[in-house]
């Protein structure tokens, strides 16, 4: 039976969580997932919550962490068995999944008597595991490795062992529904992102670009639109895992006056990404494939339209313009025709404020906590509402 949630007394000292996850934002790995779980694990330290993460350990990242009062615990990633004496020396009440993995059925496996939580990010059916494996970031080895990492079906049974599944976004759950048959929507555990509240535009016509310059991402799309719209502003905010591809990247676009290649930024070291946001009117998405990337939530937290070739549960088409057969530059000239872009990016903001708002997704997740710890066994199997 797993330890009884500590009474509340305004703040929530001797609780522990332990975040699962495939990386964090930091040492050189920068994606949506690592984002989300530094920015819950370091908002739930501030609540007096105790927070671990356990991941991959990448280049420079020593075996224990201290990464915004979250302790990171690292491992190597060719040896994922080595977690097990993690997770038991973590001795947390509940372990978070931040996407299902290996790691969740090593966890329960591990820690039975505790509580087994998993917030479904980026649900990829066999169509996305195709486009990753013909676009890979790095080879498609590594795609090979991190599908049987995620999808097993030691993955799909800790996925039915769980005691909550919940999403990050309701824009996944028609993916969930056909990936795994459920018969009614996971919980919904949102990503956080800060909400702009005193949004500046730029005077001129200002659109961006932020991710990972990788294959997959498509950004050369980006920078021919560029070529094309010689009075708007691009920037773009990024780097490659690949130097070569950014090389070459450099070399073939450099010279392009209206855009601005800014490199890797980082959100936690510096508000410059979110001033590439407030100054930005759109925000363009070339990838072949997507969940709901977090870029597109920051985008709206700070007004901006969205122009891609990916909808996810039809978020693009309803703030912004969703392209079809590649064509970037009709959609952004639609956007741009009469400030189009100007009433998208309003009606996103509050999509943003209502669903994704950090403060209110904070809570939620510690009255998921609350509630899991608190009820029995038979009862926390159905807490996903």
């Amino acid at each position: 039976m797993a330890r009884a949630f500590p009474t509340y007394d305004g703040g929530y000292t001797g609780v522990k969580i332990c975040f699962l996850c495939v990386e964090i934002f930091a040492w050189g790995k920068f994606g949506g997932f690592g984002r989300s779980t530094r920015v819950i694990g370091r908002e739930l330290v501030k609540r007096g919550i105790e927070v671990t993460a356990i991941v991959p350990q990448r280049a420079g990242q020593g075996p224990v962490e201290m990464l915004d009062g979250i302790r990171v615990l690292g491992f190597p990633a060719h040896r994922p068995f080595a977690m097990t004496r993690l997770i038991r020396e973590v001795d947390a009440d509940i372990y978070h999944s931040q996407h299902p993995s290996f790691a969740t059925w090593l966890a329960q496996r591990t820690m039975p008597d505790r509580r087994h939580v998993v917030t479904f990010r980026d649900p990829k059916e066999l169509e996305d595991w195709w486009l990753e494996l013909t676009n890979p970031s790095l080879s498609k080895a590594q795609v090979l490795l991190n599908w049987l990492y995620e999808d097993s079906p030691l993955v799909r049974s800790a996925i039915r062992r769980a005691d909550g599944l919940y999403s990050a976004a309701p824009s996944v759950n028609e993916k969930l529904r056909r990936k795994y048959g459920f018969s009614s929507d996971p919980g919904l555990l949102a990503t956080a992102v800060e909400l702009n509240r005193t949004v500046v535009k730029a005077a001129v016509p200002t659109v961006c670009f932020i991710g990972r310059l990788d294959r997959r991402k498509r950004p050369q799309l980006f920078f021919e639109l560029a070529r094309q719209f010689p009075n708007v502003r691009f920037l773009a905010a990024g780097k490659s895992n690949d130097p070569e591809w950014e090389a070459e990247l450099r070399a073939g676009y450099g010279d392009v006056p209206n855009l601005e290649m800014l490199g890797f930024v980082d959100q936690f070291q510096s508000a410059r990404l979110y001033s590439i946001l407030s100054q930005s009117w759109i925000l363009v998405n070339t990838s072949v494939r997507e969940g709901l990337p977090t870029s597109f939530l920051e985008a709206l937290a700070n007004r901006c339209a969205l122009l891609s070739s990916v909808d996810p549960g039809g978020v693009t088409r309803q703030f912004g313009y969703s392209v079809r057969d590649d064509d970037f530059a009709t959609g952004l000239a639609t956007l741009l025709q009469n400030d189009a872009w100007r009433e998208k990016g309003n009606a996103g903001w509050e999509y943003v404020r209502e669903s994704f708002e950090i403060e209110s997704v904070i809570d939620k997740h510690l009255r998921v906590y609350h509630e899991l710890m608190s009820q029995s066994a038979t009862q926390a199997s159905k807490a996903t509402a």
